[in-house]
């Protein structure tokens, strides 16, 4: 008897169970009508009830959203332009500076990146009165954060990308802009969405540079967390986790729903 498939499957097992246990503990305790989240009082939706009627978390869930959802789009535009010009540009003074600006926040650790943006916020408004902290400079270093991110996964597309289509475009007498438009930008079309979720979650789940960047009245939903389950999980915090854990498996389901039907329609 082979025993390394029994190893194998029991391995893999144990290593699902410590990672997926702790969040259907989560969901199950959001259900519980007891204050305290770690004795079970009977089966209750009171806190779902607490969570919609909480305004300080329904706040920070807007910020965050509205943050994420600038960071994102911005991080997309900048991204897309720096991974076009260091697919397509060749050598050109500043490449090598252009390049170490992207790499430099995947690497650099999140403290530093809040330090470094709290100090320049600082100078920003003591020299030009501008900007206040708040969204504006949580949502300015979300940004240098994720660009970085969305280069990456543009680049990587369009170095693999077939570049004679655009060449034979050119030759039929269109512009570049006309070519950027018409061709180039649909093919990278799934790079831009993906690079924009990246984003999206990133700037989302940010709590560390957030910490640093903002103000009085700008908390996102990580800060308000965290402020809350310092004292304890309380079981508001089970129920929002639980929303936000059946939000994602949704969307993860749809896509990979999408996904197989348009894999088992292409010939």
């Amino acid at each position: 008897m082979n025993r390394r498939p029994f190893a194998l499957y029991t391995a893999m097992l144990v290593g699902y169970a410590f990672l997926y246990i702790p969040i259907f503990s989560v969901i199950a305790y959001s259900f519980n009508a007891s204050r305290v989240s770690t004795v079970w009082g009977g089966f209750s939706l009171r806190w779902y009830g607490e969570l919609l009627a909480n305004e300080q978390l329904l706040d920070a869930v807007q910020r965050s959203f509205t943050i994420a959802a600038i960071t994102a789009t911005a991080a997309v535009a900048l991204g897309t332009a720096s991974g076009l010009a260091l697919s397509r540009f060749g050598r050109f003074p500043g490449r090598g500076l252009l390049s170490l600006m992207n790499s430099a926040p995947m690497v650099m650790p999140d403290v530093m990146i809040g330090l470094s943006s709290l100090l320049l916020f600082v100078t920003l408004q003591q020299a030009f009165d501008w900007p206040s902290r708040g969204m504006t400079t949580i949502t300015l270093a979300h940004i240098t954060l994720t660009a970085c991110y969305v280069t990456v996964v543009v680049r990587s597309r369009m170095t693999s990308m077939d570049e004679s289509l655009e060449e034979a475009a050119m030759d039929l007498g269109a512009r570049p802009w006309r070519v950027f438009f018409v061709i180039t930008l649909p093919l990278i079309a799934p790079a831009l969405l993906a690079g924009w979720l990246l984003a999206f979650t990133l700037s989302l789940d940010d709590l560390v540079i957030a910490s640093f960047t903002s103000g009085p009245g700008s908390s996102t939903l990580p800060m308000v967390v965290y402020s809350k389950v310092k004292l304890g999980v309380t079981p508001e915090i089970n129920a929002l986790a639980t929303i936000i854990v059946v939000a994602v498996a949704l969307g993860v389901s749809l896509a990979g729903i999408a996904m197989h039907r348009r894999a088992r329609n292409v010939p």
